[in-house]
């Protein structure tokens, strides 16, 4: 989950999760939203799919990309675990 905690720190790449949220854009589609380089683009959307935020789909010469949302979930229930107050046990019964 460090990795998912890691590319959520970014501004452009929060935005982008709320682009992908909206619909499944390309990379060219993602990037006019952006006063970047699409090089920059590129870098951000690696960063969500090395944190599994992001899926990649190749349909003929373009590259689509949606959210995961099976991770957004995952990290949804730990925020909602911190805020209700609970604590996982790990296998020896320690809090974690």
């Amino acid at each position: 989950m460090n990795e998912t905690f890691k590319a959520l720190s970014d501004a452009t790449r929060r935005k982008i999760i709320r682009l992908l949220r909206e619909r499944d854009m390309t990379a060219g589609e993602i990037a006019e939203q952006f006063n970047m380089t699409k090089p920059s683009i590129s870098h951000h959307l690696n960063s969500l799919k090395q944190a599994r935020l992001v899926l990649d789909e190749r349909h003929g010469q373009h590259i689509v990309y949606s959210l995961n949302t099976t991770v957004v979930q995952e990290v949804m229930g730990w925020f909602l675990e911190i805020v209700s107050g609970e604590e996982e046990t790990g296998r020896e019964g320690e809090q974690r």
